[in-house]
């Protein structure tokens, strides 16, 4: 809590004696949720005691978002924050205690002092960013970033009050309708969209920060808060007056859209490699494209190549390798080139008989070396893909689906787009072809019907009106289609016939199965108040129940196979917290939770075997070993610093996950180190935030990205990517 200067008396209904069991002392100030009171500990810590207005404090909603101000703060209590001591959301005058941090605030520092210089303002903007990189790991948003509520103490700055903090879905509107939030320091999309507020809100708040650190004020300033909001959302930021070499970086915080603006490791990465007399190791740095506005057409540099590697409890970003530094663009992606062009030597192929069969190898000839290619399908986002076999199937706007040639990437065939609503969109797992049945399935996301596809032509074998289902989900030997309502109908995937219809689950209801065809299908359904799920196990044969339970917490499926069904479990403010696995061959045994050692926001998980790779957004992977010892254990956990990630794909010893400018990145399985990674390819499309997860066979990966490519690259030695 900041040493706020009191301004004035308050009334004596404000100067409770007590909070919980501490002796409250000096009042340190007041805001608009409470008083701020100087108390000490039974040990003799010094803290700042914040109690809620009498006012307010039988006010349901204040109440709540009291509670969400606590559960921020002690989500993200730690280096970079004041941490929470103790605190008591439900007393009849709610209270938290915090430590008390002695420093001005960023404000009463300008104020009194005037704008920092350059080398100041370099150190406390790599600060506030390594703050808000802690911070958005665990799973927060901010949403008021401003200068009264950044702390600057002796050993760097402190981020403050997290009374408006909220997971990314959360409403932002008060039942008044007014905006939460300070207008000179909100982003454009606070102001338009305010449901679709994630932690790119807060680099914009931290760009209007760093602004008025170096100017005494902020880059769109008036007297009316509705000019500002105008200004906000439709003009320039007025930079005058900060330091030159910052301008570029701060404008790129200041961007209307979202995707363009860095992240904060980016951004901690840029503020001190820019200082004369930073020594920062950028060897962890996986760097992301930027706009060509900010950089005349030019990209931001890769990092020198190494294996990055992080604690198993995601503390601070300590890069493995030696000392790197900043290389010129043209250079690196001409080194790229030459990395990604090399091949080894070509084995000998016999010519091919006259009647047309294909050539045979002769039999002491080395493999013939697998040669990367990339081709365009599409130009509206990535294209979504699956491989199977010795079969590529993809999807991309504009360009219906269509099967590649896994050796080189030509179109072999392609089934356009109509305008009957199965039109194949890009950008979701939604819409990526399925092979199930022997026959290629393609979901339509927002669409009316569902198609199964010949995989050799692209021809047509049957389709389906689905417009009367929520859900449509390939397993196996089956297509299911189920309503909100709990309605199921099993579909023959080759043929279309209905094998049976019943009744399972409802809302909420998650269908997975082995994806090799065996054994039941399962149904997650969650409670009404979220305290459990229910799980059924279906024959895949006639849709009778074979057996159900119920399991503590709200889970969904992820996925089944070898024995077990695994889950990822969320709490009460949507993060996930745990995997947990359910023997499904002794059901009635105890199931297994195993706890991440942090939440996730945003998760999404794969499974190989025992193993749950869960990615989460921010760049958080980690894998749970969920057969180890009694209870599971979390084996390691990497921080990728890459803001909007695909769902990990588990294959060969690696783990490959799609980033939001293109790139295909490689992580040891095994070690959770980052082996390698391609160059971005975001072409005029710029950063998707969701995009299809890579498709792997042996020996390749195939993957896509938001300029509507479609790439292979070889597996087998992904540090050459």
């Amino acid at each position: 809590m900041p040493p706020l200067q009191s301004t004035g008396p308050f009334p004596e209904a404000e100067h409770p004696e007590y909070a919980g069991q501490y002796h409250l002392e000096d009042c340190l100030g007041t805001g608009g949720m409470g008083v701020v009171h100087l108390a000490t500990s039974a040990s003799g810590l010094r803290l700042a005691v914040k109690v809620i207005h009498a006012e307010h404090a039988s006010d349901p909603e204040f109440r709540a978002r009291f509670r969400q101000e606590v559960a921020a703060a002690r989500r993200v209590s730690g280096a970079f924050t004041a941490p929470v001591v103790d605190a008591d959301p439900e007393a009849g005058r709610p209270w938290m205690a915090t430590l008390f941090i002695d420093g001005p605030t960023l404000a009463e520092r300008v104020k009194r002092n005037g704008p920092l210089g350059e080398a100041e303002l370099q150190r406390v903007g790599a600060g506030l960013a390594e703050a808000l990189r802690d911070i958005h790991r665990a799973g927060v948003v901010h949403r008021d970033l401003k200068p009264s509520n950044v702390l600057l103490a002796q050993d760097g700055p402190k981020v403050i009050d997290f009374g408006i903090s909220r997971p990314k879905d959360s409403d932002l509107r008060t039942e008044t309708g007014k905006l939460i939030g300070t207008p000179p320091f909100m982003a454009p999309e606070q102001f338009q969209r305010p449901r679709e507020v994630g932690p790119e809100a807060d680099m914009f708040a931290l760009g209007a920060v760093l602004v008025h650190a170096a100017t005494g004020r902020g880059p769109f300033d008036s007297d009316s808060p509705y000019i500002v909001a105008y200004q906000v959302v439709h003009n320039e930021p007025d930079l005058a007056g900060v330091p030159q070499a910052l301008v570029p970086l701060l404008r790129r915080c200041l961007a209307k859209e979202p995707r363009e603006r860095p992240t904060p490791y980016e951004l901690m990465v840029a503020l001190r490699a820019s200082s004369p007399s930073a020594s920062f190791d950028t060897q962890a740095y996986i760097p992301a494209q930027r706009s060509p506005a900010d950089t005349g057409g030019d990209t931001e540099p890769e990092h020198p190549a190494g294996d990055p590697e992080e604690t198993a409890a995601g503390g601070s970003h300590r890069p493995a390798g030696g000392r790197g530094r900043w290389r010129r663009p043209a250079v690196l992606w001409t080194a790229l080139a030459v990395v990604v062009g090399a091949t080894a030597a070509a084995g000998a192929v016999l010519a091919a008989p006259s009647d047309g069969t294909p050539p045979r190898r002769a039999p002491s000839a080395a493999p013939e070396p697998f040669r990367p290619w990339s081709t365009t399908l599409g130009s509206a986002g990535a294209p979504v893909c699956a491989a199977a076999g010795a079969a590529l199937h993809c999807s991309g706007a504009g360009a219906g689906v269509a099967g590649l040639d896994p050796a080189d990437g030509r179109v072999l065939w392609s089934a356009g787009a109509g305008a009957d609503g199965t039109r194949p969109g890009p950008g979701g797992e939604g819409a990526a072809p399925v092979l199930a049945g022997g026959v290629l399935h393609v979901l339509p996301p927002g669409g009316t019907r569902h198609r199964a596809l010949d995989p050799a032509s692209g021809a047509v074998r049957w389709e389906r009106d689905v417009s009367a289902y929520a859900t449509v989900r390939p397993t196996g030997d089956l297509v299911l289609l189920a309503t909100a309502e709990g309605a199921v109908r099993a579909l023959d995937a080759a043929t279309g016939a209905e094998r049976w219809r019943g009744r399972h689950g409802g809302a909420g209801t998650v269908w997975t199965g082995a994806r090799d065809g065996t054994g039941p299908v399962f149904a997650g359904t969650p409670s009404a108040d979220g305290t459990s799920t229910r799980v059924a196990a279906v024959g895949r044969a006639d849709g009778r129940v074979l057996w159900t339970k119920r399991l503590p917490g709200s889970l969904t499926p992820v996925a089944a196979g070898d024995g077990a069904l695994q889950f990822l479990a969320t709490d009460a403010e949507g993060f996930t917290d745990a995997v947990v696995r359910l023997d499904t061959a002794a059901p009635d045994h105890p199931s297994r939770r195993i706890a991440l050692t942090a939440p996730l926001d945003q998760a999404q998980a794969a499974v190989a075997g025992d193993m749950v790779y869960v990615v989460g957004a921010g760049g958080s992977l980690l894998a749970v070993d969920t057969a180890r010892g009694a209870g599971g254990a979390e084996v390691w956990r990497l921080e990728t610093a890459v803001a909007h990630l695909s769902r990990p794909v588990p294959r060969g010893g690696h783990v490959y996950l799609s980033a939001g400018d293109g790139r295909l990145l490689a992580v040891d399985a095994g070690r959770g180190r980052l082996v390698g990674q391609t160059k971005p390819r975001m072409g005029g499309g710029g950063h998707a935030s969701v995009l299809p997860a890579p498709a792997a066979a042996p020996g390749r990966v195939y993957a896509t990205a938001p300029d509507g490519s479609v790439f292979a690259v070889d597996a087998r030695d992904p540090s050459r990517w």
